[in-house]
């Protein structure tokens, strides 16, 4: 049996990796390996014969568990060292500094948006976004029965306050504060109680605009529109316009685009019609123009309203709007 022993240990430091001596390991001091037979055999034998094999197995398994323990021991050295050499880090080389970060994209749209209208001669108002129930619906001809004062529409608080459903009111508020003649736009983030999907969300943002002056025309709606689009673009793009309904509008159309995800061939965006309603715009109703102080008779004006998370969408062809709420750094990181 010691030749056993004195063969072990030599196969122990012999082993060339650590997966070579593991495998004498487990060959001779696992739970199957032949010091465990050994020991399997030790009721069959006499008192004085048994001692003296207890006294030989503990021997030997000391020596061994010692000899593997040693060579164990210089295999993780070994490994420790080459995984030092591969992960040196020189501490004296100046940190490389932040990581730059980019803008939003629905920030860079809106900055460009901004800038062109200031160029135009219009100003940037911003607005509360818990706002009151006279400047979101009755100042803009929204009467009490009206759909979008409904609960699966509007997250309505307490006192008579909600959650603004668009940036209206900031028309209303710069009607009221400013007077005519006027010409302002309004960014910002507008909340609604919708089902989310790849075109909808709870949260998302908008930007509204008002020209305020004497004899404004429905051309002079289509010029800044135009503008607008060819600026945010870049290129033409496929338009129609369709009489709409809006209350704080008359009269009121509904300017659609033709998507530019699919082509116009359908997807889920514009809802497999090929066009996205992005900018519902009008002559302001005189009855908005009253609520706010101005004489109908001396002043008029043109409104719109587009959804500037749903023009992100067409100008980087998003195809799903949840992407620009998940905070994933992999996606923003593109913009």
């Amino acid at each position: 049996m010691q030749d056993f022993v004195d063969s072990a240990l030599a196969r122990i430091h012999a082993a060339t990796t650590a997966d070579e001596l593991e495998s004498v390991r487990v060959e001779v001091l696992g739970r199957k390996g032949v010091i465990a037979d050994l020991s399997k055999d030790m009721g069959k034998l006499a008192p004085a014969e048994r001692a003296e094999r207890g006294k030989f197995i503990n021997t030997a398994k000391q020596a061994l568990e010692s000899a593997w323990e040693g060579r164990k021991s210089g295999f993780e050295r070994v490994a420790l060292a080459a995984r030092l050499d591969a992960e040196w880090l020189d501490l004296t080389v100046p940190a490389p500094g932040r990581k730059p970060g980019s803008l939003h994209p629905i920030t860079q749209i809106q900055w460009e948006i901004e800038d062109l209208f200031r160029s135009l001669g219009f100003a940037v108002l911003d607005g509360p976004e818990v706002e009151t129930e006279h400047h979101n619906f009755d100042a803009l001809n929204i009467p009490a029965d009206h759909p979008a004062r409904d609960m699966q529409d509007t997250f309505w608080l307490e006192g008579g306050h909600l959650l603004r459903t668009h940036t209206s009111p900031v028309q209303v508020r710069g009607m009221e504060k400013l007077g005519p003649p006027l010409r302002m736009i309004a960014p910002g983030r507008v909340f609604r109680n919708e089902s989310v999907d790849a075109s909808h969300e709870h949260t998302f943002y908008q930007l509204e605009g008002m020209m305020i002056d004497r004899n404004v025309s429905v051309g002079n709606l289509i010029y800044f529109m135009k503008t607008l689009l060819g600026a945010i673009f870049h290129r033409e793009v496929t338009v129609r316009l369709r009489p709409g309904f809006f209350p704080f509008v008359e009269p009121g159309f509904e300017l659609d685009i033709r998507c530019l995800i699919c082509g116009g061939d359908g997807c889920p965006v514009c809802k497999q019609s090929g066009w996205v309603e992005l900018l519902p715009c009008g002559l302001v109703n005189p009855k908005v123009l009253r609520a706010s102080g101005i004489d109908p008779a001396e002043w008029n004006g043109f409104a719109f309203g587009l959804g500037l998370t749903r023009l992100v969408m067409m100008r980087y062809a998003i195809g799903d709007i949840r992407w620009l709420q998940s905070g994933d750094l992999r996606f923003l990181g593109q913009f």
